[in-house]
């Protein structure tokens, strides 16, 4: 009986996967991207899985977490939220902003939670025959829509730690918009994103003027990741108001997005300066937003990132997802609660087509015009294929990476890079 199940073994795994020299205002990608592979084993058999972080500190708090799962029940979200939260402390020190909020400290807890749910929640749905989104309470849509995520990027990493992706360099306009031709000829993406705070503001605006013009009538969105001053916002705003459906985290802070927010016609989004109810708050209160980018990964799982998209209802708030270089099990779970959400105004972010190597079995997610559809198997609808798993740990125990700095691999290109934020 389902009452009888529970938990007897917590697996972490830490993997490594081919990545592109992708840029962005921290710096640049290194060859390789860091992820953690969690299985949930039950008394009757059953595997749950989940993905999350790999970086060192990220496989130390799920370390010292392991031992709350055991003897649970697979449906006791509750308990083991509670466990975790009494156990895994915030750490005090938390900035306004992050370039990669899912990095910080204080964010252990929530991130902990979601790895941990995730899992539970395959169980749970392997265990009564449902996929996830019916345990999220049904599907509002049969497939959740992607953007095309856009990124500067040099043609191969320095060092050629192995051979060069197949999407060479792009750095000018016309590199930009083949990237983004081949990227929607690959995949069908309906609307295109441009990660920038790379190049001075000018470049960047005339990249998305070329991609509009390349493109017309399609969703355009720029993120330059709060790398430019709220002057260099609010100077680019005019040509953007033009071209863009939405404005991402041009400048930092909650108060440098409310000041902008009145010298623009566009709606400002957001991953970065609201990352906690505390920031839900004053940002609605300052009007500093207007479309939040959610991650179940740091915002504390999938029910969380329900929670915030009824939050985002209640106070006229625009929804969409954030995304960091991920496999197809954060993929999936992105999915289901995405497919959940009656609010997501906004097709998800995703870093998929940047990876080329997989842990699930049958390889590769497809996407069918720009969307994946919803499982209807139980559970997450993917499994683990073991080899992959092995190759890729083998491939984490060889590339000496244990956490992810991208200003300290900028710094082997540009030595006197420094990472300034805002540098524009």
């Amino acid at each position: 009986m389902a009452s009888d199940t529970t938990i007897t073994h917590v697996r972490i795994t830490p993997i490594a996967f081919r990545d592109g020299p992708l840029l962005n205002a921290a710096g640049i990608h290194e060859p390789w991207a860091l992820r953690a592979i969690v299985e949930i084993e039950t008394s009757d058999g059953r595997v749950g899985i989940s993905e999350t972080y790999g970086d060192e500190p990220m496989l130390k708090v799920l370390e010292q977490a392991r031992p709350l799962l055991i003897g649970l029940s697979p449906f006791a979200l509750n308990t083991m939220e509670e466990r975790v939260r009494a156990t895994i402390k915030a750490v005090p020190g938390a900035v306004e902003f992050e370039l990669a909020p899912g990095s910080h400290a204080a964010k252990n807890a929530p991130k902990v939670i979601s790895t941990f749910e995730v899992g539970m929640l395959d169980l749970q749905g392997q265990i009564v025959g449902a996929p996830v989104v019916d345990l999220l309470g049904g599907a509002v849509r049969p497939a959740v829509p992607y953007s095309a995520y856009l990124f500067f990027k040099y043609a191969e990493h320095i060092g050629k730690p192995y051979a060069p992706d197949t999407w060479g360099e792009g750095i000018s306009p016309a590199q930009i918009v083949a990237q983004a031709r081949r990227m929607m000829d690959l995949y069908g993406f309906q609307s295109i994103k441009l990660k920038g705070g790379v190049f001075e503001p000018a470049h960047e605006v005339a990249c998305m003027q070329a991609l509009a013009k390349a493109f017309p009538g399609l969703p355009l969105r720029l993120d330059p990741n709060a790398n430019w001053s709220l002057a260099a916002s609010i100077a680019a705003a005019p040509a953007l108001d033009e071209i863009l459906e939405y404005y991402e985290d041009p400048t930092p802070g909650l108060e440098g997005m409310a000041e902008l927010a009145r010298h623009t016609k566009l709606p400002l989004a957001t991953n970065m300066v609201i990352t906690t109810m505390e920031d839900f708050r004053k940002g609605c209160e300052m009007g500093s937003v207007k479309v939040l980018l959610s991650d179940h990964h740091y915002w504390g799982g999938l029910r969380a990132t329900q929670t915030l998209a009824r939050m985002c209802r209640l106070w006229g708030l625009g929804m969409s997802m954030h995304s960091n270089s991920h496999l197809g099990i954060s993929l999936m779970a992105m999915t289901h609660v995405a497919a959940s959400v009656p609010n997501l105004t906004y097709a998800c972010d995703t870093h998929y087509p940047w990876q080329e190597e997989e842990v699930v079995k049958g390889g590769r997610i497809r996407f069918e015009q720009g969307s994946v559809v919803v499982p209807t198997t139980p559970g997450l609808g993917v499994e683990l294929d073991q080899d992959a798993l092995a190759r890729l740990h083998s491939q984490y125990l060889e590339c000496g990476v244990r956490n992810r700095d991208d200003l300290q691999q900028m710094r082997r290109y540009d030595p006197s890079f420094t990472g300034k934020t805002p540098r524009f």
